[in-house]
């Protein structure tokens, strides 16, 4: 009764029309906000999950963590596992490819191995399987979409360019894009997809930093390099302000004969056979470079764009070196416990993911995104996707040795696209969730 008393007494009270009002407003007020701020959806590209394990309700942007998304490969969507699209499987795809040798005119003749009568087609028809969720196959209209009005560099060797060819090939099939190159030179070429005013670049850089051949002989009939590792490349750094996006690569050129250089003196060398310099292994020269390619990036005042490390891609010759009648003739993918990331390709990784986290902590301090696009696994297991032979026709007097460095198109590279696009996807999610709940914010809705 006396319970009873309090309400009725309370429901009497004179300060009712306050009590009533503030209610009002409080309800009006989470109207509002629910109006600026939806808890339900995906706005950002029509999307509802993202590397996550299948489940029976969509998520929203609001119930991604953002914690372990510094690679941009691994989230975390509540009721589910993390997932890591770069480790996994390749399991069958009878669908595929989505482009042949013949309409696409972007391949480089030494990866057209269709056209050079590579006899098997099965190495076309496999797709990555990440471990506990999907990747998506490319969708062309998406991507180009998603990049609308802005710009990606390929910064690298002739896998970066490799990489950019396959990205082209794919989007054949919603546009080609026009020659708009500021030099005749291959190496520098730029694309425009004039409907999206989208642009594509690849930049020539083998060793990242600045490079001269001092002997195009060498020791070992490759040339003999001069790499001034604490110095700038500026035939790319000096390109790349404007750019929106920046992926980044390098690796097999570093097995050649080199001479280190730093603060303009010769530190030492790598199997360069001269008098009286210090013999190094490759990863001093390795590590180096990638440390001043970074620094080179995140130094850059006006650029704003977000730089994706892609990361080492194993090649394949068996029974030999590339140079000894080594050669790669397999015709499936290994399994991921048939092989493993070991020796010389296992230090260059780790070498490369290192300097990463070290080059995304000064990002961060400087306001500058790095981003991982972590091919390494997917592509060691792959032997089967090399042109090996077949990038030239059997009958050519020409001296040219079995490929198991770059790469068929069609083929897994075109798999880096995969990649590529969810990581994108990603970065529309992080934009968003970057607007709806800043920084300097105390408390986010749940």
């Amino acid at each position: 009764m006396k319970h009873q008393a309090m309400e009725l007494h309370f429901s009497q009270s004179p300060r009712t029309p306050k009590i009533v009002f503030t209610i009002t407003i409080t309800l009006i007020i989470l109207a509002i906000i629910s109006l600026h701020y939806p808890l339900s959806g995906n706005p950002i590209f029509g999307f509802s999950k993202y590397y996550s394990s299948p489940s029976p309700e969509p998520s929203s942007p609001s119930s991604l963590n953002n914690n372990d998304a510094d690679q941009g490969s691994i989230k975390e969507v509540e009721g589910s596992e993390k997932c890591d699209i770069f480790s996994g499987e390749w399991v069958p795809n009878p669908e595929g490819p989505y482009y042949t040798n013949t309409t696409c005119w972007a391949i480089h003749e030494h990866q057209n191995c269709m056209k050079y009568g590579r006899p098997d087609t099965d190495f076309m028809k496999w797709r990555w399987k990440p471990d506990g969720c999907e990747l998506p196959i490319f969708n062309p209209s998406q991507f180009l979409e998603i990049v609308r009005g802005k710009s990606m560099a390929f910064v690298g060797d002739s896998v970066a360019r490799n990489q950019m060819q396959s990205l082209i090939c794919l989007l054949s099939r919603v546009e080609y894009p026009v020659d708009v190159s500021y030099t005749p030179e291959e190496r520098f070429k730029r694309w425009r997809y004039t409907s999206y005013n989208f642009t594509l670049a690849t930049f020539w850089t083998p060793h990242l930093v600045k490079s001269k051949e001092a002997d195009s002989d060498g020791p070992t009939n490759t040339g003999l390099f001069n790499l001034y590792l604490d110095e700038f490349d500026e035939e790319w750094t000096t390109q790349i302000d404007d750019f929106n996006f920046l992926i980044i690569s390098a690796g097999h050129w570093f097995f050649r004969p080199m001479v280190y250089y730093e603060n303009n003196k010769i530190v030492g060398c790598k199997y360069c056979l001269l008098d009286n310099v210090t013999d190094m292994k490759m990863f001093y020269g390795y590590r180096s470079a990638f440390r001043t390619a970074f620094k080179a990036i995140y130094s850059l005042e006006n650029y704003k764009g977000i730089t994706f490390l892609r990361t080492f891609a194993p090649s394949h010759f068996e029974n030999g070196l590339w140079n000894q009648g080594g050669n790669c003739v397999r015709t499936r993918p290994f399994k991921s416990n048939e092989t493993t990331l070991e020796g010389d390709n296992l230090e260059l990784y780790m070498i490369q993911i290192e300097e990463f986290k070290a080059a995304e902590k000064e990002g961060q301090r400087r306001g500058k995104k790095f981003r991982l696009l972590d091919t390494t696994q997917a592509m060691l297991l792959r032997p089967d996707g090399h042109p090996s032979r077949y990038g030239h026709w059997p009958h050519e007097n020409v001296t040219l040795y079995n490929d198991c460095v770059h790469w068929c198109l069609p083929g897994p590279i075109d798999t880096w696209s995969d990649f590529l696009l969810e990581m994108l996807k990603m970065e529309g999610i992080r934009s968003y969730e970057d607007k709806l709940y800043p920084s300097d914010r105390k408390m986010r809705f749940r």
